[in-house]
């Protein structure tokens, strides 16, 4: 891949590195086409639309579960107020991973604020992060407290607020590092709090926080919201909470219906960058007869999908982005395989107890006979274990700790992946922490990966064995 200027500027802005380079929507009118920040608004908003766990934040009746100052705030059903002079109120739960989804109503000059993973007794906008609420009437604003900015932190793209007296629809999203303010369908920020600096001069150690109190910040104006509720996207437990294979828990969608290959497709070249850019005829054609090998090659037998292992790799027929993976595997001794995310290499298999040295000059090999020569000898690294980003050249590309099971046993991965960051979960202990999946295809990997493209099975020449692999979608 070219790393020129406006690829590196384009895969910044959908990773969120900078919420300012976009026009207002003002400026954007002056524009032709379509205004870029309501177009992301309308592809996170279908994501949004499949999510079946919301909870309301309030019982409708009274304050239960929440602290502070809650004998002036108001609550009729599903209205809430925060009338003059009323200060902040905080959950009593602290929430980690999340969207939060509301409308509020601003008086002229109103002011006003959503806390994230404030710790308890913390400054909101330091301690924690402030989104700020804010009329746009609100004089000598600086870009840093403008309505939807993370306060001292991004700025929000403005002009998508009503007039103060309406009725504002917005959604936040706070899952892992990655915070999306949504306004009256307008993405107005969409920021990786790993990649961002403070633009007010402070120290903001709240960004490193994992979890806190949701907190309404009073600040003495008229503020009424209403219809607000929650989204949990804390981590699933390791093992899949289902009773019967290919059976998909709660929350989760099964991308193996344990009969046939529906909702898969054989791969159509073996470089992501060609495969993308196939479009019409030649499209066409690479898939006829990818999915001709996939057919002769991949095959399901008694609820498994197994490999022959002299096809090629086996390919979602939809793309993915965010998400949670459920995946058992069983290989046999010897075996190497992984998982593609994104199209990208890859999530390691093999047998970490191949004890085989490799003299690739002398193509020999011979026995090893101590753990000290198993580790020497391998410049592949399987000894330590399946799991790990293997091709990774600058992040960390070897798992925490072995967890495999011995050869012939199913193994279980559960697979987080956020923004470009990958949490692994091999047989329920922890083997990859929030690391990144470095771009394979970018030979300098200083460009992310793909936002979203297909998962993949992957051919390395060996039999294989799949089941109850299951996936849900984190909107972004």
């Amino acid at each position: 891949m070219k790393t020129n200027k406006s690829t590196i500027l384009a895969l910044a802005l959908g990773f969120g590195l900078t919420a300012s380079l976009t026009p207002s929507a003002d400026a954007q009118k002056k524009k032709k086409g379509p205004d870029p920040a309501i177009v992301a608004g309308k592809k996170t908003r279908a994501m949004l639309d499949a999510v079946d766990n919301w909870q309301p934040l309030f019982n409708g009746k009274d304050f239960k579960g929440w602290t502070g100052d809650t004998a002036d705030y108001k609550i009729d059903g599903a209205n809430v107020t925060c009338p003059k002079g009323a200060h902040s109120i905080a959950t009593e739960k602290e929430y980690g991973d999340f969207i939060l989804d509301f409308s509020f109503k601003l008086e002229t000059a109103g002011n006003n604020g959503i806390g994230l993973r404030v710790p308890r007794d913390g400054s909101p906008h330091l301690g924690g992060m402030e989104i700020q609420i804010l009329d746009s009437k609100y004089e000598n604003a600086k870009v840093w407290q403008k309505h939807g900015s993370i306060y001292g932190v991004v700025p929000a793209k403005t002009g998508y607020l009503k007039p103060a007296g309406e009725w504002n629809h917005e959604t936040i999203i706070c899952i892992e590092d990655h915070v999306k303010v949504i306004v009256n369908g307008a993405v107005i920020v969409d920021a990786n709090l790993d990649r961002v600096t403070p633009i007010d001069g402070h120290e903001h150690p709240g960004l490193r926080n994992s979890t806190g109190q949701l907190m309404i910040l009073g600040h003495n104006d008229l503020v009424e919201f209403k219809d607000l509720k929650i989204a949990d996207f804390s981590p699933s437990p390791t093992k899949a909470k289902s009773d019967k294979d290919n059976t998909p828990p709660a929350g989760f969608a099964a991308l193996f219906n344990g009969k046939d290959l529906k909702g898969w497709k054989g791969l159509a070249d073996r470089n992501a960058i060609k495969r993308r850019e196939l479009k019409g005829d030649d499209l066409k054609k690479a898939q006829t007869e990818a999915d001709k090998s996939m057919m002769e090659h991949w095959s399901v037998k008694d609820g498994i999908l197994t490999y022959d292992g002299t096809g090629m790799s086996l390919c979602t027929a939809k793309d993915y982005g965010d998400f949670e993976f459920y995946i058992d595997w069983k290989i046999p001794a010897g075996a190497d395989s992984g998982i593609y995310l994104r199209g990208t290499p890859q999530v390691q298999i093999w047998d970490p107890w191949d004890n085989t040295l490799k003299d690739r000059k002398a193509k020999t090999s011979k026995p090893a006979t101590t753990p000290e020569d198993i580790v020497a000898a391998y410049r592949t690294g399987r000894n330590l274990g399946s799991g790990s980003l293997w091709n990774n050249k600058h992040a960390r590309n070897v798992p925490i700790t072995l967890a495999d099971n011995p050869i012939g046993e199913w193994n279980t991965f559960l697979i987080r992946m956020v923004g470009e960051k990958v949490t692994i979960w091999l047989n329920g202990k922890l083997i990859v922490d929030r690391t990144v999946l470095e771009n394979f295809w970018d030979k300098t990997r200083t460009t992310p990966v793909f936002r979203e493209d297909q998962i993949e099975l992957q051919h390395h020449g060996s039999d294989l064995y799949f089941k109850n692999l299951y996936i849900r979608e984190i909107p972004y």
